[in-house]
């Protein structure tokens, strides 16, 4: 019996000095076997109990398999998305999104939406002014800040030869202005974010061309939400600033998709006034007419209502906007931030708990939407560590990654069509991309996802992890993996291979053997560590053990694997997050779009 044990956890075929008739004994082991395999949702584990064969003493093997069938769940193409806030007009990195750098980093994360909303979204107002900064004579810090690109345009300003897009080669020295102004503005800004209170903004039809331009060359697609808190006396939505806004952009001819507002739950802290969701429900409808007024905007994308978290009042707000306009939007939208700025331990971002706390929310959006439009698809918008900005050498560090890659995998396994990162670049901490144009963790923790991952979503089996169960207590897995059809966007794969993505929250290393249909198949490995003497706070990165940067402001550098031979075992380390591609398993759910 220890030896048939032995070949059940291990997966290897009996050898030829099998004893007699230990095939036939072998038969109802390797039906127990297949009961660990029974269909199951992408990324649920069931804890199955399998006894240690001899001779590991104090060793875990998991076995792993992934069902090659057909995907459990189809998400978009641009699932991983990103997000702007408005506050770039504020702190000045507007002016600077034509940087080669900037739109180097974004079209590596191409395709996806660009969402350029936030709490200033409601406090937003356009000019059709191309520029008003001449006007204002005297030069100065301000006025070199807000005119230089028209230098630059004369002379350092190339077009890009494939998309003929603006990209711009800043000066060092605008750069180092910009930064010291973006750190005076950034202390206002997080004033009026603790005190709720917040200052208006004007966007002028340059900014909006530059915005435009930006998502444009980078292949990303603009959303953009227009103010909702403009209202008339009688409480109903005041749209003349938002058609002029829709005209300005149908004459440009810009491809965008649009929302109204950003969490309407909170408008009554804003303003002292609260916009019900059938009154929310009936501005939408409102929006719709207007676009469909538009040529350019008859047929465009309408998301909504970019509601807060689903606590009781945020869901009766979201029923009474599904009950009016379910059917105008083409995708229900909400937000969700894990933590608040008090949070100041790296080992916060460990804690399985926290990692949960998106499950239950993501069930409340889910049963509202059923209940109204069964079928339509559900975005989570302007997710991040935290809604206070982030936090300094905490939420931009390493250790963010781990909340970053479950919130990916956790959303893909459970359906949900798209998720918005807030955000690409901006003042606080949550960002991708810090204010010297370098990339942090979670954009590689993005880059690889977007180079590895396809839009279908595989259901996985294991069997191996032993966790007693005690009563009155929830086992919250800290070995997290997902599977999905490798990306048929990379070519270095062929159609039919799996891409696991795996997390280990535990501070020991753990093994996995790939049974099945992953068993004795060449495994690429991209093991994704900390770099440098910082560990869990380091804002650097390594690739199987080489550190990442960008080649230069044009060139991202290439991820390359690291071949593991066929049928060995992974060695996960501790505390780390990384890609495994099976190659060639010829999965039937993988071979076409």
């Amino acid at each position: 019996s220890e030896l048939i044990r032995g070949f059940l956890l291990s997966g290897m075929p009996c050898p030829s000095s099998c004893p007699p008739g230990l095939l036939a004994l072998m038969a109802p082991g390797l039906a127990l076997l297949a009961t660990f395999s029974l269909p199951s949702q992408a990324g649920d584990r069931r804890t199955l109990p399998v006894e240690k064969p001899s001779g590991v003493k104090g060793r875990t093997l998991i076995l792993l398999d992934v069902n090659t069938k057909s995907p459990v769940r189809i998400i978009s193409e641009n699932f991983l998305s990103l997000q702007l806030d408005p506050s770039i007009i504020h702190d000045g990195w507007l002016d600077f999104l034509s940087s080669r750098r900037l739109v180097t980093l974004a079209r590596g994360l191409a395709p996806a939406f660009l969402r350029f909303a936030g709490k200033r979204t409601d406090f937003l107002q356009f000019h059709n002014v191309k520029n008003p900064a001449k006007s204002r004579g005297g030069p100065g810090p301000d006025y070199y800040l807000k005119n230089y690109e028209d230098d630059i345009v004369r002379s350092d300003i190339a077009l890009d030869k494939q998309k003929g897009c603006k990209i711009a080669q800043h000066p060092d020295i605008m750069l180092e202005l910009q930064r010291e102004k973006a750190a005076q503005m950034h202390l206002v800004l997080l004033k009026e974010q603790f005190s709720n209170t917040y200052s208006n903004l004007t966007l002028t039809a340059r900014s909006l061309d530059k915005l435009y331009n930006f998502a444009d060359c980078s292949g990303l697609h603009l959303i953009f939400a227009l103010n909702a808190l403009r209202r008339n006396p009688n409480n109903s939505w005041n749209s003349s600033n938002a058609l002029s806004l829709l005209k300005y952009s149908a004459s440009k001819k810009y491809n965008i998709s649009w929302e109204l507002g950003n969490e309407p739950n909170n408008y009554r802290t804003l303003i002292g006034r609260s916009v019900n969701g059938s009154q929310l429900g009936k501005d939408y409808i409102q929006l719709r007419s207007l676009l469909q007024l538009i040529r350019t905007y008859s047929k465009a994308n309408l998301y909504g209502p970019n509601i807060g978290r689903p606590r009781k009042n945020v869901i009766a707000l979201l029923e009474g906007f599904m009950k009016v306009a379910g059917s105008t939007v083409d995708a229900v939208t909400w937000q969700h931030y894990y933590i608040d700025g008090r949070v100041s331990k790296v080992t916060d971002f460990l804690k399985t708990r926290l990692l949960d706390t998106l499950s239950d929310q993501i069930k409340k959006i889910q049963k509202v939407v059923s209940t109204y439009t069964p079928g339509k698809k559900i975005w989570l918008e302007g997710i991040g560590a935290t809604s206070s900005g982030g936090m300094n050498n905490l939420s931009d560090s390493y250790a963010a990654g781990f909340l970053w890659l479950n919130t990916l995998g956790l959303l893909a396994s459970q359906g949900i069509d798209v998720v918005v990162r807030h955000s690409f670049l901006d003042h606080g901490h949550n960002h991708l991309v810090d204010q010297n144009f370098n990339p942090l963790p979670d954009y590689w923790l993005s880059l690889l996802y977007k180079r590895l991952i396809g839009p279908k979503v595989l259901a996985i089996h294991m069997a191996g992890l032993q966790r007693k169960h005690r009563p009155g207590r929830v086992i919250r897995d800290k070995l997290r993996i997902y599977a999905h059809c490798t990306s048929y966007h990379n070519h270095n794969y062929v159609r039919g291979s799996i891409t696991l993505y795996i997390i280990n929250l535990h501070r020991s290393r753990k093994k996995i053997k790939l049974a099945g249909t992953l068993r004795d198949k060449i495994v690429h490995q991209y093991l994704l560590q900390p770099y440098g003497k910082d560990g869990l706070h380091s804002k650097s990165v390594q690739l199987n053990g080489q550190p990442l940067a960008m080649v230069d402001d044009g060139t991202l550098p290439e991820l390359k694997p690291r071949p593991l031979r066929a049928g060995r075992t992974l060695v996960i380390p501790p505390l780390t997050m990384s890609f495994y591609v099976v190659k060639n398993v010829n999965a039937l759910a993988c071979r076409y779009r």
